[in-house]
C-alpha cells in the first residue's frame, strides 16, 4: 500500500545559525510523523551536536537517498552531505557554512524535480555567508527559481490572521517602483489566488495595496502610479470573476485583513508587506515561495547568530512551515 504521507525535505540552512537546533527541536515533537515523512538534507554530525545542545537527543540515521529512510518517530533521517567540519563555531559568518547551505538547497531541488520528495521546507540561511561561499543570490526564493528554471516566482508570508504576497522583494525601493507594472501585478495576484485555492479557500478575498500614501489621494501624492500600474491589473482579475479589491491604502488594508476582511494582501514592495506580518507573529510566521514546480515553505526568521548554539531558538515557525508544506503538498497531489 502506498504511504499517503508526503515526503518533506528539510534543508538545514546555515550550519552556524539556529537551523540545526530548530530542526532537532521540531522533529522531537510527537505526532509529526503521523502527517509526513521528514527527511533532513544537511549534515548528520551537526544535527547530533544541535540535539545535545537543545536536549532533543534523537538518533540521526545517515541515508544516501529518500528510499533508504525509515521515517520512524523518534529518529531523524538525514541525507548527509558531510560538508561541515567538526567544531565549526556557532554564530559566526563562514564561507563553508554558506556554501553548504546552497548545496543543501540544490540537493533538495534535485530530489523534488526527480519526484523523490513532495515538498521542501527550509531552515534559514545567511545571505552574507552565502555570498562568501560563492553563491550570489539574494535569498532562497531567487535561488530556487534559478535551480528549477522558473522565470518568475512570488514570496508569500503568513502569520496568524494575515497572509501577504509581494509584487517585488529584494530590490531597493526606487527600483521596486520602477519594476511594478500591470502585468507583474496581475501575475502576482494570480499566483496568490491559485495557492489559496489549493490550500482549500475556494473564493479568496484579495486586497491590493497602493504604492503611495492614501492610495495617491486622487493624484495628490505620487505621479499617478496607482492608475497606471495597479488599476489595470485589478480590473483584469475582477474580469475573471475573482474577489479582488484595490488599490487600497496600505495602512488601513492591513488592519482590515487582520480582522478578517481579506484572505490575502498583495504588497507592492518588501517592507510594505514584511513589517505587518512580523508584527502579527514572527514566531509562527512562514515564508512560501509561490510559482515553483515544487512546494516550498520556510521559517520567517533569520539565522539568529546571537543565540545560535545556546539551545534557546524557538521552533514554532519551523513547525508551522512544516505543517503548511504538508497541507500544500497533500492538496497538490490530490489535484
Amino acid at each position: 500500500m502506498t504511504d499517503p504521507r508526503p515526503v518533506i525535505a528539510i534543508t538545514m540552512g546555515d550550519a552556524a545559525g539556529v537551523g540545526p537546533e530548530i530542526i532537532m527541536k521540531s522533529l522531537a515533537h510527537g505526532g509529526l510523523h503521523a502527517t509526513c515523512r521528514p527527511l533532513v538534507i544537511g549534515d548528520a554530525g551537526r544535527l547530533e551536536e544541535a540535539g545535545r545542545i537543545t536536549g532533543a537527543v534523537l538518533p540521526v540515521r545517515r541515508v544516501a537517498s529518500p528510499a533508504e529512510a525509515r521515517f520512524e518517530p523518534g529518529t531523524v533521517d538525514c541525507r548527509d552531505l558531510g560538508l561541515i567540519p567538526s567544531g565549526l563555531p556557532w554564530g559566526q559568518l563562514s564561507a563553508t557554512a554558506g556554501d553548504a547551505a546552497y548545496r543543501y538547497i540544490a540537493e533538495a531541488a534535485r530530489l523534488a524535480q526527480a519526484g523523490e520528495v513532495d515538498a521542501i521546507c527550509t531552515a534559514p540561511l545567511n545571505k552574507a555567508a552565502l555570498h562568501m561561499g560563492g553563491h550570489r543570490y539574494p535569498g532562497h526564493t531567487e535561488m530556487l527559481a534559478a535551480l528549477t528554471g522558473t522565470p518568475e516566482v512570488s514570496m508569500m508570508l503568513t502569520a496568524p490572521r494575515l497572509r501577504v504576497i509581494h509584487v517585488t522583494t529584494h530590490i531597493g525601493l526606487l527600483d521596486a517602483i520602477a519594476r511594478i507594472e500591470p502585468g507583474l501585478v496581475e501575475r502576482t495576484i494570480a499566483r496568490g489566488h491559485a495557492v489559496l485555492v489549493r490550500a482549500g479557500i475556494a473564493a479568496p478575498r484579495i486586497g491590493v495595496c497602493a504604492i503611495n500614501p492614501h492610495a495617491g489621494e486622487g493624484g495628490l501624492f505620487g505621479h499617478g502610479e496607482e492608475a497606471t500600474k495597479i488599476v489595470p491589473a485589478v480590473e483584469a482579475c475582477q474580469a475573471r470573476g475573482w474577489a479582488v479589491e484595490g488599490p487600497l491604502p496600505a495602512d488601513t488594508l492591513f488592519f482590515r485583513a487582520g480582522r478578517g476582511d481579506f484572505d490575502l494582501v498583495v504588497a507592492m514592495y518588501h517592507d510594505q508587506g514584511h513589517g505587518p506580518v512580523k508584527v502579527m507573529g514572527l514566531e509562527e510566521g512562514v515564508n512560501i515561495t509561490v510559482g515553483l514546480p515544487v512546494v516550498r515553505t520556510s521559517v520567517d526568521h533569520g539565522t539568529a547568530f546571537d543565540i545560535a548554539g545556546t539551545g534557546r531558538a524557538d521552533e514554532r515557525s519551523m513547525l508551522e512551515a512544516m505543517r503548511q508544506a504538508v497541507t500544500l503538498a497533500t492538496r497538490r497531489a490530490a489535484a
